[in-house]
């Protein structure tokens, strides 16, 4: 297994992780370790197993019926697929933001409070005060803060993409899962959603799916490589697109093939 060899402990580990949709085996023996407020950054061709890999960290590949897991994922020391686990409170502490943003057909602010309220907040005044952080955290707030009851698909893409991550901060989570986050935005919006990540992992860890690998060099500071379902390389971006241990890691990189 890969040893980052740092002082600090793994938020989330996995341990000969494979994963099955019926017969068909998308996960091979991942072996990874997650170290908390750092961004992660997994690359590779599309059908790789990427976003599958995140979906196992909130357990939803549980949602397709003919998934079937063997292995670990560990959070915080404990394996997330014990029973005795609830699945409702591991999504509110790792959150996800999807490819495409898909705020609620409600107003900007019924969007970011929506989490808090399902969790028992009523309270208008607290309310308030985490919509308010939570846009200014995804760095919206200036822009939304005098039309906060006007409906959230009256936004610009970029603008929708950002009000989801604050839907995801509302309920304070401590790892946030972002599949593709800018696949969806032009250049413009992609660049502040990648500030946005750079402020993000003060307080939080990231593990973003790209297939940008210039996107990963800019925004991660490890990455994990992965071809047919199976993790080849995983370490320190630098040390990934520099000095890559493994032919098929610098193949890709290099264009060679994907």
């Amino acid at each position: 297994m890969v040893n980052l060899m740092q002082a600090e402990k793994p938020v989330i580990r996995t341990e000969n992780l494979n994963l099955y949709y019926g017969e068909n085996q998308v996960l091979k023996e991942i072996n990874i370790e997650i170290l908390p407020k750092r961004v992660t950054a997994l690359i590779g061709p599309s059908g790789c197993g990427k976003s599958t890999l995140i979906r196992c960290f909130n357990r939803m590949n549980e949602l397709v019926d003919t998934c079937r897991i063997e292995g670990t994922v560990t959070y915080r020391g404990k394996n997330i697929y014990d029973a005795d686990v609830d699945y409702v409170h591991l999504r509110k502490k790792v959150g996800m933001v999807f490819q495409r943003p898909n705020p609620f057909p409600k107003s900007i602010y019924d969007n970011v409070a929506y989490g808090p309220v399902v969790h028992g907040i009523r309270d208008k005044p607290a309310l308030d005060r985490i919509v308010k952080k939570s846009l200014e955290q995804a760095a919206l707030w200036n822009e939304v803060c005098d039309r906060l009851y006007e409906p959230a698909m009256g936004l610009s893409g970029g603008q929708q993409q950002r009000l989801c991550i604050a839907r995801t901060l509302a309920v304070e989570p401590e790892i946030i899962l972002m599949d593709e986050p800018c696949s969806a935005l032009d250049p413009i919006a992609t660049a502040k959603i990648e500030n946005l990540i750079h402020e993000l992992k003060e307080n939080y860890t990231v593990i973003i799916v790209t297939h940008n690998m210039q996107q990963a060099a800019r925004v991660s500071d490890y990455t994990g490589f992965m071809y047919l379902g199976e993790l080849v390389e995983f370490g320190e971006t630098l040390q990934i697109f520099e000095s890559p241990e493994k032919e098929l890691t610098n193949n890709y990189i290099t264009g060679r093939f994907g």
